[in-house]
This record gives C-alpha cells, sequence and structure tokens, in this order.
C-alpha cells in the first residue's frame, strides 16, 4: 500500500513514516516545513534503509494536492498538518482555525476526486474539554474544549463524521492522542520544535543540556497529587505504531468510522515527568513555579481499553524509556 502522510517530516509524522516503512508500506510525504526540518527525510533513510517521496507545500494549494494524487497511486492518508501548541492557540486563535481546519477540507476534497477514501486523522484528548471523570473512555461527552487548539480538533471530528454520514463508503479512523514524548532510539529523530518549547519534554530536555535556565512549571494549585497538572504520556514510537494499526483495521475491516483513545491509562504530573527525567539521566532539571497557563486543565488520561480490544494496540514503552530517548536525542542533535 502507499500512503500519503501530511506533515510527515514532524514530530510524530517522521516516526509513524519509519513505522510505516519498517512495515513495508510505500510512503508519500507533503510537508511545508514550517515547524520541522527537510533533513529529517535523510535520517529516516538512515534508520529504516528505505526513502520517502516527497513533496513540499501546504495542503490549501490543490493544484499541488492534485499534483501528489496523480503522480502517486495513493491508497489511504495519515493526517499530521496541524499545529499543535495549546498555549499559542490561545494567543493566536485564527491562525490555528484556518490551519487546521482549511487544510482538512482541501484535502478530503482532492480525496474525493481522486477516489481516495481512507483516512487515519490525527486528534486529540483535548476534545474531551474537562473530563467528568478520568480515566477517559472514548463515549465520554466531547466539547467545553479549554482552547482553540483542541476546538480545531472537535470542528474537524465532527467534519469527518458528517462525511462518513453523507457517504458510508468512506474508512476513517479517528486517533485521539494524550501526550506523545520520547524519541527514537537511534537518536536521529525526536522532538526539535522552533523557537521555545511549547510542550512539556522538549523543554525538559533542553534545561537540562543549559539552553534555557530553569523549566517553567505552569501552575502548582490544581487537585493533583501535587498540584502539577496530570497527562497520560506516550512513548511517540508506541503512538506512530498506533497508525500501523489503525490503517489494518480499515483495510481488513468493513468500511466505518472509528474513535480510538491512544495512551497509557496512566497519568503522570510534571513534576513527576521531572523526577523521571533526573533520574534516568541522572541530570538536574531546575524549574520555577508559574501562574497557571490559559486553556490548560488539571488531569486529563486515557483508557485505553478499546484500543487493546479492537486494534490489540498496547503501549510497551516506559516512562525511563521515554526520558532516555527524549534526552538522547537532544544530546545527538
Amino acid at each position: 500500500m502507499k500512503i500519503l502522510v501530511t506533515g510527515g517530516c514532524g514530530y510524530i509524522g517522521s516516526h509513524t513514516c519509519v513505522e510505516l516503512l519498517n512495515n513495508n508500506y510505500e510512503v508519500v510525504v507533503l510537508d511545508n516545513l514550517s515547524n520541522s526540518n527537510i533533513s529529517v527525510l535523510d535520517k529516516i533513510k538512515k534508520i529504516t534503509g528505505k526513502s520517502v517521496k516527497f513533496y513540499e507545500g501546504n495542503m490549501i494549494d490543490t493544484d499541488l494536492l492534485d499534483k501528489v494524487f496523480t503522480e502517486n497511486k495513493i491508497d489511504a492518508v495519515i493526517d499530521f498538518a496541524a499545529y499543535k501548541a495549546v498555549g499559542e492557540s490561545v494567543e493566536k486563535p485564527i491562525e490555528y482555525y484556518k490551519n487546521n481546519v482549511s487544510t482538512i477540507l482541501e484535502l478530503i476534497l482532492a480525496m474525493k476526486r481522486h477516489n481516495v477514501k481512507k483516512i487515519v486523522f490525527s486528534s486529540s484528548a483535548t476534545v474531551y474539554g474537562t473530563p467528568d471523570e478520568v480515566p477517559i473512555k472514548e463515549d465520554a461527552k466531547t466539547g467545553g474544549t479549554t482552547n482553540p487548539y483542541g476546538t480545531s480538533k472537535l470542528f474537524v471530528e465532527k467534519i469527518l463524521k458528517d462525511l462518513y454520514k453523507s457517504d458510508n463508503e468512506w474508512d476513517i479512523a479517528i486517533l485521539r492522542y494524550f501526550n506523545p514524548i520520547g524519541a527514537h532510539e537511534s537518536g536521529l529523530i525526536g522532538e526539535s520544535p522552533n523557537g521555545v518549547p511549547a510542550n512539556l519534554m522538549p523543554y525538559v530536555a533542553k534545561v537540562a543540556k543549559g539552553e534555557f535556565e530553569f523549566l517553567r512549571v505552569f501552575g502548582n494549585d490544581y487537585e493533583t497529587n501535587d498540584g502539577t497538572g496530570v497527562r497520560d504520556y506516550i512513548h511517540v514510537v508506541d503512538l506512530a505504531n498506533g497508525h500501523i494499526k489503525a490503517l489494518e483495521k480499515l483495510t481488513k475491516e468493513e468500511k466505518g468510522l472509528y474513535i480510538y483513545n491512544l495512551g497509557t491509562g496512566t497519568g503522570y504530573s510534571v513534576l513527576d515527568i521531572v523526577k523521571a527525567f533526573e533520574k534516568a539521566n541522572n541530570i538536574k532539571v531546575p524549574y520555577k513555579i508559574m501562574p497557571r497557563r490559559a486553556g490548560d486543565i488539571a488531569a486529563c488520561y486515557s483508557d485505553p481499553t478499546k484500543a487493546k480490544e479492537e486494534l490489540g494496540f498496547v503501549a510497551t514503552k516506559t516512562l525511563e524509556d521515554m526520558c532516555r530517548d527524549a534526552w538522547n536525542f537532544e544530546k545527538n542533535n
């Protein structure tokens, strides 16, 4: 099968490309390189011994999309082409809605024109808003999102549900990620955002490396074990393998729309992560408590049962693995 991976040079996209290639899929990547680097393609080849076909550009470019589908017999699409920083989305809501919603509309229209009706969509646990209870199951209520990033993902989920309702020849998997961290064990690819990291683990790693003086911990007055926010952290390679499982389901099962949480089912606080990173890598991570960040919630972690039962997906890597691999990537880059 030939898979189009939009945003394939990014953090999750690049790791998914590696796992696709390792599972003998052919891969075509479309990326505008706004928060990634083309050098990732060489690293993917170094890890796998295989190349991907690359197109540079944005999904709002309909001519480029048609070119990609015309020049390649695409069997399915995995869409990672979205902005993803919660805090930034509060500051730049219009940019987030334009990028995260407009692009998927153009992608779906292009898929329809070229009769490609299998898509795996990169969604987020933020669609649950502030959950009524944790761990969160897939049938928990969505909405009440606390930031534009989460709202944009919720909008796209609704678009995909309406699409399937209008034409049930589509095969759609919506994957609600919890908090991917870590890096490939080779140390060649990992999370390397432009500018100040918006996500916890790359920030921790850069503080450990000395690029920043201290880690800013946003709030220590939440109703959690130590007052800091609790999240379900999953190793990015486990997450990437979740996409392989989802593709297999779309290929083998009857046509349908499927929704899965991808997480470990265990919640860790910000300070839990700091302590685990220090222990795994024998290095100190100084931090300072700051005011709460707009759009954040106290606790969010998954019930991963459905993905286990229906996809055969289980996250296997430990928190120690996540911390060690993140630091290994940071030291090598």
